[in-house]
Order: structure tokens, then C-alpha cells, then sequence
């Protein structure tokens, strides 16, 4: 069923757009209740233009919104915001979609709004994101899901904090994984295949792996390919030697929810 009520979508980059295209995929939110404000022409707020969605119309249209999903870079938030405020009623809700702007950050700024956290992946454009979901009123969290549990695989964080970890595993997890595959490409390259085999067989792998994952835990998928003494199981001892894979995603995760939370300071 689609979310009853206007949504406001403040910012259509790259994020806001698969948000918006993964809305109107799955009927998440009807096109006319739909209001999208944007500094610049997205060919994803034209589509939900010509389906009934209102872009940039004068700001009395904020008036009835039931949410307010804010999908600008986290520098700007304020500026951004700033203008929207006065016009939002008491019952609307925040749903902030900025990594590492916290909760009582946005409650300073803008004022007594309930607020929701969402960190998605663009795969929501398709239907088949990843959505993480933290916010410390109920009501403000269960909006926050509907808004992406028709598009997104959604889990609820018990706690804010965990919310910069969330953002480096799923908003930036799918980035090494593709790092991933084009490493895996480089190695076949020299292990003697020419460059498009190697980039076709790496690419094909990782689809297939992942159609095959289901629910099973990652332990039992691992052993059904890599029987002991196999060739499989030499690539991995030789991947996880000295622990150095496990290594490498600590400092991997690490790294980038330090940058989350430079981001929101």
C-alpha cells in the first residue's frame, strides 16, 4: 500500500533520485502526493513530473506534509533546510538520509520534529536495496520504514550510534565489492586470461554468487564450494593467511565511519 499523505523529497542527486525512482517502481508513494525540491532539472524528478508529482512548486505546498525526506549533501543540510521549516505543520516527520548527521545535530538545527534515520543504497532505484533504519520515536520509525521496505531489504538499528557502522557495511559495501571483483578480474588477467574473459567470468561469478546466497549462513555457503584439499580452499587459506582479509575490512569499515562522522561534525 502506498505511504498515505504527501512526502517531500529535498534533493535529487544521486541518492534522492534512486530513492525517487525506486518510490515510483513500486508504488511506495502515489506521484501526485509526491513534492520534489531540486536546485537543478533530474531527469528522475521529470519522470515523477509527468506521473503528477509537483517540483519546486511555491513552498504552502509544504504545509500538508506527512514527511520530509532529506536527501542533500550533509554540509548543506542547514542552508538547505533553513527556508523549508516555517512552513512544515507539527505532525510532519523527518527522515533524514545524510550519513553521518546525527539525530540531536538535525534536532538543534531544525527544531521539535519527530526524526527518523534511513541510510539506503541506491539499489532501492531497482527495488532491491538496503535500507538501515534507527529513531528513537516509534512513529517517526515506522514511516521510515514504510517509505522503504517496498524497495529495500530494512533492519532497524536499536541504537544511533551503530548507524555510521550500518552506513560503511551496506552504503558502502556494494563499492568493494566491486573493487573486489575488479581485483579478481586483474588476477585471472595474470594468470593468463585475456582481459575481457577475465572481466566476464569475475562479473557473471559475482551475480551468480549472490543469486545463490538465499538466507544460508555464509560458513555453510563457503563449504559447499570449498572442500577440503580442493582448489577452492587453497585460494581462500591463501586470502585469509595471517588474518590479513579480516585485516583489511576492519580497516576498510573503519575508515570509512571515521569519514561518516566527519562528515556530520
Amino acid at each position: 500500500m502506498p505511504v498515505d499523505g504527501p512526502v517531500v523529497l529535498v534533493g535529487c542527486g544521486r541518492l534522492g533520485s534512486a530513492i525517487l525512482e525506486g518510490w515510483l517502481l513500486t508504488g511506495t508513494v502515489a506521484p501526485s502526493d509526491l513534492v520534489i525540491l531540486s536546485p537543478s532539472e533530474k531527469p528522475a524528478a521529470e519522470a515523477a513530473r509527468a506521473l503528477g508529482a509537483r517540483v519546486n512548486p511555491p513552498l504552502e505546498a509544504l504545509t500538508a506534509a506527512r514527511a520530509l525526506v532529506v536527501a542533500v549533501k550533509p554540509a548543506l543540510w542547514r542552508q538547505v533546510m533553513a527556508p523549508l521549516t516555517p512552513f512544515l505543520n507539527d505532525q510532519a516527520v523527518i527522515v533524514s538520509v545524510m550519513a553521518g548527521v546525527t539525530a540531536p545535530t538535525l534536532a538543534e538545527g531544525l527544531g521539535g520534529w519527530p526524526i527518523a534515520r534511513v541510510m539506503p543504497t541506491t539499489g532501492v532505484a531497482r527495488g532491491r536495496g538496503v535500507a538501515s533504519v534507527w529513531a528513537a520515536d516509534p512513529a517517526a520509525r515506522a514511516l521510515g520504514r514504510a517509505l522503504f521496505e517496498p524497495m529495500a531489504e530494512t533492519v532497524d538499528l536499536p541504537d544511533e550510534a551503530l548507524m555510521d557502522a550500518a552506513t560503511a557495511v551496506a552504503g558502502s559495501g556494494a563499492a568493494y565489492v566491486y573493487a573486489f571483483t575488479q581485483a579478481l578480474a586483474d588476477a585471472g588477467v595474470k594468470a593468463g586470461l585475456d582481459a575481457a574473459t577475465a572481466e566476464t567470468l569475475a562479473r557473471a561469478t559475482l551475480k551468480s554468487a549472490a543469486d545463490a546466497m538465499g538466507d544460508e549462513a555464509l560458513d555453510a555457503l563457503i563449504g559447499r564450494i570449498a572442500s577440503p584439499g580442493g582448489s577452492t580452499r587453497a585460494g581462500l587459506e591463501a586470502m585469509q593467511r595471517d588474518g590479513r582479509l579480516t585485516a583489511m575490512l576492519d580497516d576498510t569499515v573503519a575508515a570509512a565511519v571515521r569519514r561518516n562522522r566527519e562528515m556530520g561534525a
